[in-house]
């Protein structure tokens, strides 16, 4: 007798449904034992950063504010990776090697919905944030007490750029809205004035990150215009997105992926990623302006302006 099950994932048909594994995780398992043993805690959460060598201090620092209860991934655009075993929390993390690719490259390709549905929040961060004043499970805490789904600290306002609405306030434990500048928000239910964050420190939920998995363009690799379509994948998402202030970061703005760039008609390195950071922002709305338009008229429902 032969087995066809259309309900298992699709490939799946032919096995029998008791047998399916749909989902995994990056829990780390010994070569001996019963596998129900393997594990003396499963972490509830995954933080990844990407990371080069040279950056290691900052990075140990940002490591040791998150607890047992999450797994640390680390993405390595420089090839150094055996380096990192100078730390002791290095030897229980997941280390994934790639030249010169950028964390949203690496988030397409490991961090499958499927592959992370154990985790409970995915915080997807650069390698140059001061952690002094925050503390991660303090974070997770304030992120399920606000409903949040998608969210980041609060930003240092006195140092580097940042948008109005992630500088960190000194009071209270979270915003969710803002005013930018004169103008700029026609609706004060949308980015950047709310339903807003930026693509250097995201924190997602489950639900929330199978969403913008999917939204993440395959070619492109830096994540501009992200920020502002994150609200698609939550609703309301004034209400669902936001900043949190009580845990709160730095941003040392150092330049270290865009110096991997390459040096072309005479501009430095990192003039030539800039450039390709505001050429995959046109790229990446015109697809979401067309994709939407291209459904609405399926659907036979008028494009909303």
């Amino acid at each position: 007798m032969q087995i066809w099950e259309p309900t298992n994932p699709r490939g799946a048909e032919r096995l029998p449904p008791g047998i399916i594994e749909a989902t995994s995780d990056f829990f780390l398992r010994r070569l001996w034992g019963i596998p129900n043993e393997d594990l003396t805690i499963k972490p509830k959460y995954l933080v990844t950063f990407t990371v080069g060598y040279d950056q290691k201090k900052n990075i140990d620092a940002a490591v040791k504010k998150f607890s047992e209860n999450f797994t640390v991934v680390l993405f390595h655009y420089d090839g150094r990776t055996t380096e990192w075993n100078e730390f002791e929390w290095s030897k229980r993390a997941i280390h994934v090697s790639a030249p010169k690719q950028t964390k949203w490259w690496y988030a397409k390709r490991f961090l499958h919905p499927d592959v992370v549905a154990p985790y409970d929040y995915i915080f997807i961060w650069d390698e140059d944030l001061g952690v002094e004043h925050f503390d991660a499970e303090e974070y997770v805490k304030l992120v399920r007490k606000h409903g949040l789904e998608i969210s980041q600290p609060g930003i240092e306002p006195n140092k580097g750029l940042t948008w109005q609405m992630t500088k960190r306030r000194g009071y209270g434990e979270v915003h969710k809205k803002t005013e930018e500048r004169p103008g700029w928000c026609s609706d004060p239910h949308l980015p950047p004035c709310a339903a807003f964050v930026e693509i250097m420190a995201p924190v997602f939920s489950r639900d929330a990150w199978r969403c913008v998995w999917h939204m993440i363009q395959n070619d492109l690799i830096h994540g501009w215009g992200l920020d502002f379509a994150l609200r698609k994948c939550v609703e309301p998402p004034h209400e669902k997105i936001g900043v949190v202030d009580a845990q709160w970061i730095v941003h040392q703005t150092i330049p270290s992926l865009g110096n991997q760039g390459q040096s072309e008609e005479g501009k430095a390195p990192w003039e030539g990623v800039r450039e390709r950071c505001r050429t995959e922002w046109e790229i990446f709305q015109n697809r979401m302006a067309t994709s939407e338009k291209a459904y609405f008229e399926s659907m036979k429902i008028k494009f909303p302006a």
